[in-house]
């Protein structure tokens, strides 16, 4: 490179972090001023269904061509705008656009009332509640779930302890799994040098600073790196709305509530359950595994209930209407299940030689060991069913 190329590149350079400075000026005083770069959660929507603190919105979208809908939502801690962060940065308006019909859960910040709520209160009522809503403002029969962070144990959780929410599809991301991975900071808890209970409030929940703080010591040096990049593109006004949108959310989180901190604590935290298969929702015991039907579903296989469980430590579940709410005919696990409830409602009576008065099996090799019986029926029985006949 001549000496003359050199210099014209060396001048540009300058005068290139000169009008750089001068942008970093305005735009620092700016964010330092609390001034706003962008508004965040801005897509128009309307309000569908609400129980307490919690809601259930609908986003605006004449143009649906995609079926089933999608719900989301975060978990208890975090604010739910992080799916629609500003305009040109919206998760909500990239689904929308592609033709979904989008709800979104906002669980809203717990107070003094909200205290009492357990993990139960969620998975078991306010989650079943809001996904009723959705079906009865949607007339469909399934739904596809998104479930952020916490979000997805709130929906794992409500799943295998056997709500029988219409899922056709499941999605769990930055979900926590193995809870003995969470770093040192939780340490105290797990060993019980720190009681649970000092970290409450006198609102009867753990305070959203120190929820905040909690993510900050996992990773002690994340603010300045944060600060670091901040100042290389603080001339970026593009870089300077999604900084500002997204470090808004990162350190805007809400209460944990009390009862539902304490029986996280103890039965993911503590046990990790979710991993060993411990976990009980108020007294229902989370099953591993589930059983798929032909069309695809992932139904929560049946639940036992724990031995002198405490069933009013959570508000009575909510027994969801969605499953009257199916169609008839459209499932082939649906259908059995009718034809076998039709045959047990005429039951028969019948003497044999070699046993006593006893009521006949629904199942097929029991109807077919009664049909190799030489029966003598009860005068005072129904008469015989064409399909029982010979």
């Amino acid at each position: 490179m001549s000496a003359e190329a050199a210099e014209a590149d060396a001048l540009t350079t300058i005068r290139r972090e000169i009008e750089r400075n001068a942008l970093r000026a305005r735009n620092g005083l700016k964010y330092l001023t609390g001034a706003r770069f962008v508004r965040t959660g801005t897509t128009p929507r309307d309000l569908v269904w609400s129980h307490g603190k919690s809601q259930l919105w609908r986003y605006r979208n004449d143009h649906v061509t995609r079926r089933p809908p999608i719900v989301m939502y975060v978990g208890l801690v975090g604010r739910s705008y992080v799916f629609d962060l500003y305009p040109g940065n919206s998760f909500v308006q990239k689904l929308m656009d592609q033709g979904f019909d989008v709800f979104l859960i906002d669980w809203g910040v717990p107070d003094e009332v909200e205290a009492r709520n357990t993990i139960a209160t969620y998975t078991l009522d306010l989650l079943p509640r809001a996904i009723d809503a959705m079906l009865e403002a949607t007339g469909d029969d399934e739904v596809t779930i998104l479930g952020y962070c916490m979000g997805g144990c709130l929906t794992v959780a409500s799943l295998g302890a056997g709500t029988g929410l219409p899922v056709k599809s499941l999605i769990l991301a930055a979900m926590p799994t193995d809870f003995s991975k969470m770093g040192e900071f939780f340490e105290p808890l797990r060993s019980g040098s720190l009681d649970p209970d000092s970290i409450i409030d006198e609102t009867g929940n753990v305070p959203a600073s120190l929820v905040r703080t909690s993510f900050r010591i996992r990773k002690p040096t994340s603010d300045l790196v944060v600060y670091a990049n901040l100042w290389q593109n603080l001339w970026n006004d593009q870089y300077m709305e999604g900084f500002q949108a997204m470090n808004e959310w990162v350190n805007d989180q809400v209460p944990f509530p009390g009862a539902a901190f304490r029986e996280f604590l103890s039965d993911w935290l503590i046990a990790n359950g979710l991993v060993n298969g411990t976990l009980r929702i108020a007294g229902r015991r989370r099953e591993g595994r589930h059983r798929a039907d032909r069309r695809g579903r992932a139904a929560a296989r049946p639940v036992e209930e724990r031995a002198g469980a405490d069933r009013q430590a959570s508000r009575r579940p909510h027994q969801p209407r969605h499953r009257a709410a199916r169609r008839p005919g459209d499932d082939p696990v649906d259908r059995a299940l009718r034809q076998r409830a039709r045959r047990n409602e005429g039951r028969l009576t019948w003497r044999s030689a070699s046993s006593k008065r006893r009521t006949p099996s629904a199942s097929k090799r029991s109807c077919a060991r009664s049909r190799r019986t030489t029966a003598r029926f009860s005068r005072k029985t129904s008469p015989i069913p064409k399909r029982f006949a010979r």
